[in-house]
C-alpha cells in the first residue's frame, strides 16, 4: 500500500498481547514499491528516559542493541517487506510500547523514514483447549507399518504439560500412554487402534482436555496376502523325543510317532524302542556264547604232561614211567610199554622231582622244585613240560 503521495507505508496492530513465559510476534509489513530500496530497520522499546533502540538492520547485518533481548530477539528476514518482531520467553516487564521504523531510499536518492507504535501486554494466560493433528498428509486412519505422530497442541503460559491416554473397550478408566506432547507410533500395528484424547495443565488455570479422536491401523493388502499364502504348518512326524530323566533312571515321552498317529501316552513302547531292546539282548546272547565257546575250546586245547622218572631204574632196566595229566584233573594211560616200574611209590621221595601244573580260575601257575641230579625232565614228541 502507498499514501496518496506514493510512498510506502508500514501496517501495525495497535497492541499485541503476548503469553507470560511464551513467544509472541509483533507484526510490521509494508507493500514494496518500485524505485523503493530498504536501507534501514529499526525496533525501539519506550522507557522511562525515552525510545531505546533493542533493534538496528543496515547493510552491514542485524545488531541487538541491548544484551537482555539476545537470544531471545529476532527480526524476520524471509520475504521483502515483512519486518515483524519475534521476542520469545516473555517476562512481564516486557510490557512497553515497542515502535517499528523503516527507512527507504527514493527513486530520486532522497530517504524517506516511516514508524509506528504497538502496545505489547503480557498476561499469565490459562492454556486452552488443546487440539490432535497428525503429521503432515495423514489422516487418523492409515496402513499398518506407517511411521505416524499424533500431536496434542495448546496455547498459555509454560511451561505446558501434556498426557496422552486411550480409552478400554471394557468401560474402565482411560490408560495412560505417555506424558509428552507427542504421541508417536514407529511403526502403527492393528493394536494400536483406538480412542484417543489428551490433556494439556499450564502454570495459569485448570487442566484442559482434546477432543477424542478414532485412530485406525488397518491391515496392509501385502500383509493380509502373505497370511493367504502362508503354508500350513507340518506337524513333525517326532513332536516329542526321548528324554532323559534327571534322576537316576531313564524315561521316555513320546506323544505321536511316524505311522502311528494314534499311539498315545500309556498304549506301550514304541516300535523303534523295541527294535533297539530286541537287538541290544541278541547282541548280549551272542557275546556271551562266544565268550564260551572260546574259553572251551582254549582249555581244551592247553594240555600238559608230567612225567617222573627215576634215573636208577631208567639205566638198569630200561623203563620208563610216564602219566598224563589233563585239565579236566582225570588221568589216562598210555600203552603197557609206558606203565609203572615195581618199585614205584606214591609217597613223595627226597631224590624226586615234582612238576605240578595247577588251573585256577582259568589261569595256569607252574610250580618248580629244585633238580637233583639224579633226575631229568622228558618231553614228548610235540609238547614240551614247564
Amino acid at each position: 500500500m502507498k499514501k496518496p503521495g506514493g510512498h510506502p507505508i508500514l501496517e501495525t496492530p495497535e497492541s499485541v498481547t503476548g503469553p507470560w513465559k511464551g513467544n509472541v510476534s509483533i507484526p510490521c509489513t509494508y507493500g514494496p514499491l518500485q524505485g523503493y530500496t530498504q536501507v534501514l530497520v529499526k525496533w525501539l522499546v519506550q522507557r522511562d528516559t525515552g525510545p531505546v533502540t533493542i533493534f538496528l538492520r543496515d547493510i552491514s547485518g542485524d545488531h541487538i542493541q541491548q544484551a537482555k533481548y539476545r537470544g531471545r530477539l529476532k527480526v524476520n528476514d524471509e520475504a521483502l517487506g515483512d519486518v515483524s518482531l519475534q521476542l520469545k520467553t516473555l517476562e512481564m516487564d516486557d510490557r512497553s510500547h515497542y515502535t517499528c521504523e523503516v527507512t527507504w531510499q527514493t527513486p530520486d536518492g532522497k530517504q524517506v523514514v516511516k514508524d509506528e507504535i504497538i502496545d505489547l501486554r503480557v498476561q499469565k494466560l490459562s492454556v486452552s483447549k488443546p487440539t490432535v493433528m497428525t503429521d503432515s498428509g495423514y489422516g487418523f486412519t492409515v496402513l499398518q507399518g506407517t511411521k505416524i505422530s499424533l500431536h496434542c497442541q495448546a496455547q498459555g503460559s509454560p511451561p505446558i504439560s501434556y498426557v496422552w491416554y486411550k480409552g478400554q473397550t471394557n468401560n474402565s478408566e482411560p490408560i495412560i500412554v505417555t506424558t509428552l506432547s507427542t504421541l508417536l507410533f514407529k511403526p502403527a500395528v492393528v493394536a494400536d487402534s483406538g480412542y484417543y484424547f489428551c490433556t494439556a495443565k499450564g502454570r495459569v488455570g485448570t487442566e484442559q482436555r482434546s477432543d477424542i479422536v478414532k485412530f485406525v491401523v488397518k491391515e496392509s493388502s501385502k500383509s493380509l496376502k502373505n497370511k493367504s499364502e502362508a503354508p500350513t504348518t507340518i506337524q513333525s512326524p517326532l513332536e516329542r523325543t526321548l528324554t532323559v530323566n534327571s534322576s537316576w533312571g531313564w524315561t521316555t515321552e513320546v506323544h505321536s510317532y511316524l505311522g502311528d498317529t494314534s499311539a498315545g501316552p500309556g498304549k506301550g513302547l514304541p516300535i523303534f524302542v523295541i527294535i533297539l531292546i530286541t537287538s541290544l539282548c541278541c547282541m548280549v546272547v551272542f557275546g556271551m556264547a562266544y565268550v564260551m565257546f572260546y574259553r572251551k575250546k582254549s582249555q581244551q586245547e592247553h594240555v600238559y604232561e608230567v612225567f617222573r622218572v627215576n634215573s636208577r631204574e631208567a639205566s638198569n632196566s630200561g623203563e620208563t614211567m610216564r602219566a598224563t595229566v589233563f585239565e579236566s584233573g582225570c588221568f589216562s594211560e598210555e600203552p603197557a610199554s609206558w606203565t609203572l616200574g615195581n618199585e614205584y611209590s606214591d609217597e613223595p621221595r627226597l631224590d624226586q622231582e615234582y612238576q605240578i601244573i595247577a588251573q585256577i580260575n582259568g589261569d595256569y601257575a607252574c610250580l618248580l622244585h629244585t633238580v637233583s641230579p639224579d633226575h631229568e625232565l622228558l618231553t614228548t614228541e610235540g609238547k614240551s613240560v614247564c
